[in-house]
């Protein structure tokens, strides 16, 4: 797949806290913030983000890292390239202190932005409230911005962090205790409901992760846990990326079912006047 243009995308910039970073819009409606996972925003993740727009909802993407559009599959980049941009993207990362790794019991410092961002954009695009989908190392972060409660659709899809390099980090997910019983809290009065999304295989999102995510969370929590064989077949690494990359966007395959099922939750938390 080439780069993206952007094309079909509007550019602006959000800043809070003395902290501006880009973002890219589309569509209209409730607003869903899109959280992409390393590399950064790809032709994939824009995909998505395309069909949230479609499904009558302002996909907006704010850009964390990476280069927006540029595509990182190492079949039609090279294998070099996109391992040296995926590189430079991990190291920033890395070295910033918005970002927790390895922690536990941590939330990131970069969702108080994320929150301020969704703030900002409920009040742009109205509606009851705002959907968020956090990818790979992001995807816990979906979580921890469901203490504010304009957030009404979390959508965890292959969360990693904390990365599970010893024991006990397998068991958890980057949210600090306080943060957790906010979430566990609204889930209890509110309703809430927490989506996440995984391949059984999938060796950064351990079976442990979710399992403790039901134990918090109770029936709030809802699992799509996928069989290795269900991911696109023709993609260039393991089983990982569910709406993005590993996806097959054909009726009746099981990530589709996945992408259908993210689309419903936020058709049914987020209801916007008229005709979608």
């Amino acid at each position: 797949m080439a780069d993206h243009d952007l094309t079909g995308f509007t550019r602006g910039t959000f800043t809070h806290d003395g902290t501006t970073r880009r973002l890219l819009r589309r569509g209209s409606g409730p607003a869903v913030i899109i959280i992409a996972e390393i590399p950064g925003i790809t032709p994939k993740v824009l995909e998505f983000a395309g069909r949230v727009a479609e499904a009558g909802f302002t996909a907006v993407l704010p850009v964390l890292f990476g280069e927006p559009g540029r595509d990182a599959d190492p079949r039609t980049a090279g294998w070099a390239k996109a391992g040296s941009y995926a590189a430079s993207s991990m190291l920033r990362v890395c070295v910033s202190r918005e970002f927790t790794l390895l922690a536990t019991g941590r939330t990131s410092k970069v969702v108080s932005w994320l929150r301020a961002l969704a703030a900002a954009e409920h009040e742009r695009c109205g509606g009851s409230g705002v959907g968020a989908v956090g990818m790979c190392l992001t995807g816990g972060f979906a979580l921890a911005m469901a203490t504010d409660p304009r957030l009404l659709a979390p959508v965890l899809s292959q969360p990693s962090l904390p990365l599970a390099l010893a024991p006990g980090r397998a068991g958890r997910i980057d949210i600090s205790p306080e943060d957790l019983a906010v979430v566990r809290g609204r889930c209890e009065r509110e309703g809430l409901q927490v989506l996440g999304l995984r391949f059984r295989g999938d060796r950064l999102v351990p079976g442990d992760r979710f399992a403790y995510l039901r134990r918090e969370l109770g029936d709030a929590f809802v699992a799509v846990e996928l069989d290795d064989a269900a991911a696109n077949p023709d993609a260039a690494l393991p089983p990982h990326s569910v709406l993005t990359e590993h996806l097959v966007d054909e009726p009746g395959q099981p990530t589709r079912q996945a992408l259908d099922t993210v689309l419903d939750l936020f058709r049914t938390r987020l209801p916007a006047p008229g005709p979608r």
